[in-house]
């Protein structure tokens, strides 16, 4: 049956051990067949994306582990003229260090920039989802395993398909084997207060209207707003109201970004 890994953004602590345990598993240590010696430097087959959104003091982060997708379509195969790549049927895709010219077709192909070039030994080199462990009878690949909060996970698809319904890929087109769970999107967040008190204005309602959506929510005991998982590049109002005092808009506001709107002072009627 084919293997996936599932990853939750929302319980990933940015810990790197997925990645520390990646290169302690491959630095030194020859896999063959399934891989060379991963050299100390340069190379990352299980890499830590940190991913800071907003502006100080509206700031959010949040880390996505990323490797090879183990593609159902993968374009690293198609791309090797060497017959050096070939799919398991467990669904892991290798590079076969014997075949491997160091052409780097495949590397060109890859949309994960998930593969690299070892030129001490002329071969590419990625994820092999800890197949030699796997083949005599661990359960998870050395990454999995290392994950405190068990926000990366392993196992047969059927397994996870409820999950898999709500995930996300990073690349369909190539019909990975990586699933993300509670992938955040874009926020607006913002402050509002009296300017002639100089106190924050504590439950405010502020709506956030575009992209066929109508959100709203009030200023917390800070005088805090947040609109959280919006569309990329969205256009958004923006609209603050307060008994006793005047309507607050913002216009055509973007969510290229995470936008923090600031420290915006409302008008006494």
């Amino acid at each position: 049956m084919s293997k996936v890994f599932v990853i939750d953004i929302a319980r990933c602590s940015g810990c790197y051990n997925c990645q520390l345990a990646c290169k302690d598993e491959h630095c030194y240590n020859d896999w063959m067949p399934y891989a060379k010696p991963q050299p100390e430097i340069g190379q990352f087959w299980c890499k830590v994306h940190e991913h800071p959104e907003g502006t100080i003091p509206k700031v959010k982060i949040h880390y996505v582990s990323q490797l090879c997708g183990h593609c159902d379509k993968p374009a690293c195969l198609e791309a090797c003229s060497h017959g050096a790549v070939s799919k398991r049927e467990d669904g892991l895709v290798l590079i076969d260090p014997a075949k491997c010219q160091g052409c780097g077709a495949c590397m060109e192909a890859c949309p994960y920039d998930a593969i690299y070039k070892n030129d001490a030994l002329n071969i590419c080199q990625k994820c092999t989802g800890c197949a030699h462990l796997l083949d005599n009878g661990s359960k998870l690949p050395r990454c999995v395993e290392a994950c405190p909060t068990d926000a990366m996970r392993f196992g047969e698809k059927q397994d996870f398909a409820q999950e898999l319904e709500r995930a996300l890929v990073l690349h369909p087109e190539t019909a990975p084997n990586v699933y993300y769970l509670n992938m955040p999107g874009r926020f607006l967040a913002g402050t509002l207060f009296d300017p002639v008190e100089q106190e924050v204005l504590i439950g405010a309602k502020v709506t956030c209207v575009g992209e066929g959506l109508t959100l709203e929510t009030e200023t917390d005991d800070f005088g805090d707003y947040w609109f959280k998982n919006l569309p990329d590049n969205g256009v958004f109002t923006v609209t603050a109201k307060m008994p006793g005092y005047r309507d607050l808009v913002f216009e055509q506001v973007s969510t290229e970004k995470s936008l923090n709107l600031g420290d915006t002072p409302m008008e006494r009627l």
